[in-house]
């Protein structure tokens, strides 16, 4: 890769739970300060290792490092093995300059056979002084355009767990829970592409990656349906490419000519935003600064 790449990618939630918060008791993630949508730049992460484990069977140069109940230890191990390493020899020469030649082959076994290690970067505690890699790719967390309001909503399950609750007299034996939605939101997300790492971690050396993580960003939520998310959906992908490594222009500065703003009504009233149709977004694509070209992708 001889470009640098930023890019705007917009996506949309209908009556589902985007991204739940474990410290607050799994309700849609907010900024408290002005009751905007989160959704953390993991929970995107996650979403697309699925969605190319699943395209890619799982078979490297396409495994996937982070994924559910996987013992990163054994993973590590694997390039030990592959490169015929002797661990502990390694950990009792740990100072030596063998030693370090050793982690950087050993990093880069692990960046030639899994996607997600060698597009976002990773941490592999068994491989000292190369076992952090700095990934190419980097999100930001998304934010709502607008201010969400999650609504809680309680349901109810009429069988039983156990045949003593089946038996009990006592009364209704449901049990009941909680649910929470988000009715509608429209989430916004930055993201970069940086090829003097991409060239560290071998990203798009084989002319796939990088076709194949914008095919996970335009699809992945068509593969990773469940009754909580309700309806997500991309809505807009736009690509900055830069004519060279270094970049032609700040990345916030390209992002400003992108603005998505909501639609109100005639009369005047401000109605709450329920599609994307609600919404307008506008690209100012004049005098764009010199070795810049802008891709929508969607």
């Amino acid at each position: 890769m001889n470009s640098r790449y930023d890019f705007i990618y917009l996506f949309d939630v209908k009556d589902g739970n985007p991204n739940g918060d474990p410290d607050a008791g799994n309700l849609p993630r907010v900024d408290p300060e002005t009751g905007q949508g989160l959704v953390t730049d993991v929970c995107l992460k996650r979403k697309v290792r699925n969605y190319v484990g699943m395209v890619k069977g799982e078979q490297p140069p396409f495994e996937i490092y982070v994924k559910e109940k996987a013992i990163l230890n054994n993973q590590d191990a694997r390039a030990y093995q592959a490169l015929k390493i002797d661990q502990v020899e390694k950990k009792s020469k740990a100072k030596s300059k063998d030693s370090g030649a050793d982690d950087k082959k050993l990093a880069q076994w692990m960046c030639q056979n899994f996607f997600d290690i060698r597009t976002f970067g990773a941490v592999m505690t068994t491989i000292r002084s190369s076992g952090q890699v700095r990934g190419p790719i980097q999100l930001t967390f998304a934010r709502s355009i607008d201010a969400i309001v999650a609504s809680e909503h309680t349901v109810s399950r009429c069988a039983v767990a156990t045949e003593k609750e089946a038996n009990d007299q006592q009364g209704d034996n449901r049990t009941f829970g909680r649910k929470f939605t988000v009715p509608y939101g429209l989430y916004r997300v930055h993201g970069f592409i940086n090829p003097h790492l991409a060239q560290q971690t071998g990203f798009n050396a084989n002319g796939e990656d990088l076709d194949l993580f914008w095919n996970a960003l335009l699809q992945m939520f068509d593969t990773d349906r469940s009754a909580s998310r309700g309806e997500m959906a991309p809505q807009a992908l736009y690509v900055f490419e830069h004519e060279n490594a270094l970049g032609n222009s700040p990345a916030n500065k390209l992002f400003e000519r992108i603005t998505v703003k909501r639609n109100m009504p005639d009369n005047g009233e401000s109605l709450a935003p329920r599609s994307f149709a609600d919404y307008t977004v506008a690209v100012n694509e004049s005098n764009l600064p010199t070795g810049i070209t802008l891709h929508k992708k969607l």
